[in-house]
């Protein structure tokens, strides 16, 4: 059964399960919901970056912060399909195209639905990121088909105000309803590692899992370091069995979506990610470079899923979930 009327105290009394039995439940629900055995893999391009006016305290696309990323304009739409070709002869099954603005102009939406389009005619799921969205453009990006929407919450309610002050939580979630309500696949997680509590990382989930559809897709993202943003005064690395128990409390809670191994994965062992494949997680980004940073080679990955007997979703199978 798909809950979505979680508790905090629940999501607690689960997270500090014996560490066998927290897999041992996590992995059952997996393989209720999905082949164990199956990793889906997405690709993710920066097609405008830096000079957002968001002040995120994470991010080194913020103008509010000295991190020596440089303002770009919006990609052409040529641009981004050859990033696209060349992705999908990589072995993405997913395209996910990221802009640095708070939300995008009404000029920008029709290269926008262009590239969309375009993707999707190469065959690849298409996902973008573009900020806040209003209803209207929710409905044009559908129009064009777009399968998924990212927007993060980063972190819990309680702590969001610590991570930024130009727009709030409710203004996230807010986008998140309009998309669903759009008929837009929701892709929706957050970050560890930014100085939160325990506490904060539990609520982060218990709020994804509290809202009236389940997120199509949960990115857990490991803070990675960025000089000259406020985070990094107060990041903490993640102990790795604690990322572990995230991620299995994700795959507890939100039984049928997808986990994805975000960002910080080059600060992973292979050990540490196979344990988190045993915990849930069934996608990761494949490619050298997220938006502004690293991710680890594709013969990295490649080797990995050899050495683990695990393989990439085909394509055919990437929106079905095992029986």
């Amino acid at each position: 059964m798909i809950r979505t009327d979680w508790t905090m105290a629940e999501a607690r009394a689960i997270h500090v399960l014996p560490f066998p039995d927290l897999l041992h439940r996590a992995q059952t629900l997996h393989r209720r919901h999905f082949d164990p055995t199956v990793i889906e893999t997405a690709s993710l391009l920066s097609i405008k970056t830096g000079g957002c006016p968001e002040d995120c305290g994470y991010c080194s696309q913020s103008a509010h912060h000295d991190t020596g990323v440089t303002a770009t304009k919006l990609m052409a739409t040529e641009e981004v399909l050859a990033a696209a070709r060349r992705a999908k002869a990589a072995g993405a099954q997913r395209f996910c195209m990221g802009a640095a603005w708070r939300s995008p102009k009404d000029r920008d939406m029709d290269r926008l639905c262009d590239m969309v389009r375009g993707v999707a005619d190469l065959g690849l799921e298409t996902c973008m990121t573009l900020g806040m969205l209003s209803p209207g453009q929710v409905a044009r990006l559908k129009a064009a088909g777009l399968d998924f929407y990212n927007h993060n919450i980063d972190t819990s309610p309680d702590y969001y105000a610590r991570i930024a002050t130009t727009r709030t939580m409710a203004d996230r979630l807010d986008t998140v309803d309009a998309v669903r309500r759009g008929g837009i696949r929701v892709c929706c997680g957050g970050i560890l590692g930014m100085g939160e509590a325990e506490d904060d990382r539990i609520a982060m989930l218990v709020t994804l899992a509290t809202l009236p559809a389940h997120p199509d897709s949960v990115p857990v993202n490991l803070w990675t370091k960025v000089e000259g943003v406020p985070v990094q005064s107060r990041a903490a690395p993640v102990d790795p069995f604690a990322l572990v128990r995230c991620v299995a409390l994700a795959r507890i809670l939100m039984p049928a979506s997808v986990v994805r191994l975000s960002a910080g994965r080059t600060g992973m062992s292979d050990e540490l990610q196979a344990l988190c494949f045993l915990a849930g997680a069934n996608s990761i980004f494949v490619g050298d470079q997220l938006l502004t940073t690293g991710n680890p080679a594709a013969w990295q990955d490649a080797d990995l899923l050899a050495r683990l007997g695990m393989q990439v979703a085909p394509a055919a199978a990437r929106q079905g979930a095992a029986d």
